[in-house]
């Protein structure tokens, strides 16, 4: 094991070394200087709480930590959610908070947070002690496309507990980030949900990893949803096809098929003043059939869309899966620490030396 975490670490240090030479070149390309930071998804078998996330923050010079899932706090009370908010701006990084599936008929959705209101606005006030300027949430997964009434019925029930919580968001000065989540939402579709339930409070956290699970080329996905972008959760995806359709398998930034230059570029024109925060999660690959016809009895086929991935999937290739655990159990929990740690770190360093990212030396 001690091996294996060395191996990791060492991984980390040589992709630093590899792009070092690169770092001045990026600055006189005059970069974006895009705020910088990650999705504490991306090391989620750390199983940290909010003051270990942030000194990791802090020790990668992020600018920005999105604290995706309520249990990451010791507490929801005020009082010591403040004090998590003075750690991290003694720190200086800025806090984002996230929750869950608000949407009270998705499969996703869970009651332990009471109802799908109930959890909104607990979630706002959460955003609010801390100093976040959104509360990230999900509608639920690609499985929602298939209950009683598709996907359009589940943006229906999502978008009414937005409106019965628009006061309470308005009142504390927090919006609504919803992401593009696990195949649910095709981008028009999330921007369908936002604008029924009202851009002056609601916005799109938007992933690019999860958009290549609706058949969407990264690029495009962010210029529909970049206008209304509030939040991110990023990793590059590699995809390449195959008889039946295409395989999506999500990678650390520079990997796979994200020009990276490009689409920071574009960004910096769409919403300048959001981080990019990445969340990798690296492996798994998945094929999505949709050269069948059976596929599009829940997804909505728009030729146009359709062929930006197709043309993405054509300038993919299949690459090996990025990480197996060890076949022991007990070496199972710090082979994958040391494997998420190092993809995370190897995708920050990628954005900050060749692309220019971070506003932090």
């Amino acid at each position: 094991m001690q091996r294996r975490s060395f191996l990791a670490g060492l991984a980390a240090a040589s992709a630093a070394t590899a792009v070092r030479p690169l770092l001045a070149a990026a600055a006189k390309s005059g970069a974006p200087k895009i705020a910088l930071g990650y999705d504490n998804f991306a090391v989620r078998a750390m199983q940290w709480k909010a003051p270990a996330l942030i000194d990791y923050a802090a020790k990668l010079k992020c600018d920005t930590l999105l604290i995706s899932d309520l249990d990451a706090y010791e507490s929801l009370d005020d009082t010591a959610l403040r004090a998590v908010r003075a750690k991290a701006e003694a720190a200086g990084v800025q806090l984002y908070a996230g929750g869950w599936s608000i949407c009270p008929t998705s499969k996703t959705f869970r009651a332990n947070r009471g109802t799908a209101e109930e959890h909104l606005r607990l979630g706002i006030r959460v955003a609010k002690a801390l100093g976040s300027p959104v509360y990230r949430v999900v509608l639920g997964n690609m499985d929602d496309r298939k209950t009683e009434g598709g996907i359009q019925a589940r943006i229906r029930d999502t978008v009414a507990v937005l409106k019965a919580c628009r006061a309470d968001a308005k009142s504390a000065d927090v919006k609504i980030a919803v992401e593009n989540h696990a195949g649910d939402m095709h981008s028009w579709e999330l921007l369908q949900l936002i604008d029924a339930a009202g851009r002056d409070f609601v916005g799109a956290n938007i992933d690019s990893g999860n958009a290549a699970w609706t058949l969407e080329d990264p690029h495009d996905v962010l210029e529909t949803l970049g206008p209304v972008t509030i939040c991110s959760s990023l990793r590059d995806d590699m995809v390449w096809e195959t008889a039946d359709g295409a395989v999506v398998q999500w990678t650390a930034a520079g990997d796979g098929l994200i020009d990276w230059k490009k689409y920071a570029a574009r960004w910096a024109q769409l919403c300048p003043n959001v981080p990019i925060m990445i969340e990798t999660i690296s492996g798994g690959p998945r094929e999505f059939k949709y050269k069948q016809p059976e596929f599009w009895q829940h997804y909505d086929k728009r030729p146009d869309k359709l062929a930006k991935f197709e043309a993405l999937a054509k300038r993919g290739k299949k690459i090996p899966v990025a990480f197996t655990p060890p076949a022991d159990p007990k070496d199972r929990p710090a082979a994958t620490q040391a494997f998420q740690k190092a993809d995370l770190e190897k995708s920050l360093t990628y954005l900050r030396q060749v692309i220019g990212l971070g506003r932090k030396a």
